[in-house]
């Protein structure tokens, strides 16, 4: 019998823990990460900065554009096109949770991103306390004398956007948000209008009045939008053919009407300049479109929201040494899922090419129908435009499927279209009955399904290329990417 030797085999295995530890800290994307505030960057700042969250895309949202591109160009081939940022040569990934829950909200999570601080959902750049403001990489940024720019496709004082350049308790004070922009300085403004343009008491100053004292110019006809540039000053562009304050959604965009990258390629105009910028594009419309469960409008945007990208891949191609871009977002919406029970391994992303606009004007549609008040509403008598604006014929729906729809038109017909139970808080969510069920039925035949009329606690991805971007691989908290953005700026708290 061989006789063990307890104390050898102890400080083996203390040997062999101590180099596996050293091996992880090494490594700090392999389980034992350094801290935020650790970040250290060695290299040259860029003089450009490209900061682009698509607000409530995760893979899911991604990937679905993706195949429905490649479906598109190569008809059965199951070949994706990948978008262009998914081609960048870094790749990471957010935890997005915040101090409320593990599934966050816009507000709290693009805290993280622009603060490096976790809050309570709803709180923009302050504390769990709402006494403690904290100051976004923007300010830090002006200091330096970057220009800032802020662009939106929904409205400009959304949490998003604002928590760039505003710090509030609750992201619901549109007009205190408004107000801080105008009193932050940044040099350019672009997409969604404001949301509350007069005060809560009614006989505060208007908000368009507060933006131009503080020395904006406020640009809100295409004519005026095309026509600024950097000897402009400060600049607000607020989109001419906005719908509730933002862009349409890209589905429903006329041609003549001016996109998200319009937007961006704009504020490269206005922004350009000897010391550098630092831009934040939202493409907002990607959350909305998830919310309501409308997957076609999701890819539209999703789409749209890698063709603003494509405008500062272009800007970096002729800077290459002094540009950084980050593509990433704040949270997962929807729960969306590229797979369907009844589809089992299948896809048909065939079946979204015929769908013509989103949720949003179909609604139009179907409440104008409700508002005539037809004596004997029938579903039959929508028929042709489902038709058009879904591709669906509802005359060879399946069994289940016309049954889905059938109770979902007797409820929007009914007095009251709110749900008023669980299933039907589950069938439609806050939405109008019979266009959310006519997304689900689209979506689901295109093997498509989602969970949620809210958002989610997956990751989000992160994608990067240019000066500084080797710092964005990996897995880590979401917190991390303003450290790491200051780290390679040089910010006045990076370290």
């Amino acid at each position: 019998m061989f006789k063990r030797n307890h104390s050898k085999g102890i400080a083996s295995i203390v040997v062999i823990g101590t180099v596996l530890i050293s091996l992880l800290a090494a490594q700090p994307n392999l389980g034992i990460a350094k801290s935020a505030k650790e970040e250290v960057y060695q290299g040259k700042t860029p003089k450009y900065v490209f900061m682009f969250i698509g607000d409530g895309m995760s893979y899911a949202q991604v990937s679905s554009a993706e195949m429905y591109l490649g479906e598109k160009s190569m008809p059965g081939k199951l070949t994706p096109e990948q978008l262009s940022f998914t081609k960048y040569p870094v790749h990471g990934a957010l935890m997005t949770q915040d101090s409320s829950s593990f599934i966050p909200d816009s507000a709290s999570t693009a805290t993280s991103l622009a603060s490096g601080q976790k809050t309570l959902s709803g709180v923009i750049n302050m504390d769990e306390t709402k006494t403690k403001a904290y100051t976004p990489i923007t300010e830090d940024l002006k200091a330096k004398g970057y220009r800032i720019g802020i662009v939106t496709s929904v409205p400009i004082t959304h949490a998003t956007p604002a928590a760039y350049y505003a710090k509030v308790a609750n992201r619901n004070d549109a007009y205190e948000i408004g107000k801080q922009l105008a009193a932050s300085g940044f040099d350019y403004f672009g997409g969604g209008d404001f949301d509350q343009k007069i005060g809560p008491k009614g006989t505060d100053q208007p908000i368009y009045e507060i933006v131009e004292q503080a020395g904006y110019t406020i640009a809100n006809t295409k004519e005026e939008i095309q026509a600024i540039n950097n000897r402009s000053g400060k600049v607000v562009a607020i989109d001419p053919d906005n719908y509730e304050t933002a862009l349409d959604y890209e589905i429903d965009r006329e041609a003549e009407e001016l996109s998200l990258a319009d937007y961006v390629k704009k504020g490269i105009e206005v922004l350009d300049n000897k010391k550098g910028f630092f831009m934040m594009v939202e493409g907002g419309k990607i959350d909305w479109a998830n919310h309501a469960n409308d997957a076609t409008a999701s890819i539209y945007d999703t789409i749209a929201f890698d063709d603003s990208v494509k405008v500062a891949f272009d800007f970096y191609n002729a800077h290459p040494k002094d540009t950084l871009i980050l593509v990433t977002a704040d949270h997962e919406c929807g729960g969306m899922t590229i797979g369907y029970s009844l589809t089992g391994y299948s896809t048909h992303f065939e079946k979204l090419q015929p769908v013509t606009m989103s949720y949003q004007e179909f609604d139009k549609i179907s409440k104008l129908y409700k508002e005539t008040n037809p004596a004997n509403p029938k579903l039959e008598d929508l028929s042709d435009k489902i038709k058009a604006a879904y591709g669906l014929d509802t005359a060879t729906l399946t069994s289940y499927e016309s049954s889905l729809l059938s109770n979902a038109f007797a409820k929007f017909m009914s007095t009251d279209a709110k749900p008023s139970n669980d299933q039907e808080s589950v069938l439609y969510g806050t939405y109008n009955p019979l266009s959310v069920t006519l997304s689900h039925i689209i979506n689901n035949k295109a093997g498509l399904s989602f969970s949620s009329y809210s958002h989610t606690g997956v990751p989000v991805p992160v994608y990067a290329v240019g000066t500084g971007s080797e710092m964005f691989g990996g897995y880590y908290d979401n917190t991390k990417i303003y450290y790491k953005l200051s780290s390679i700026t040089k910010s006045a708290r990076a370290k």
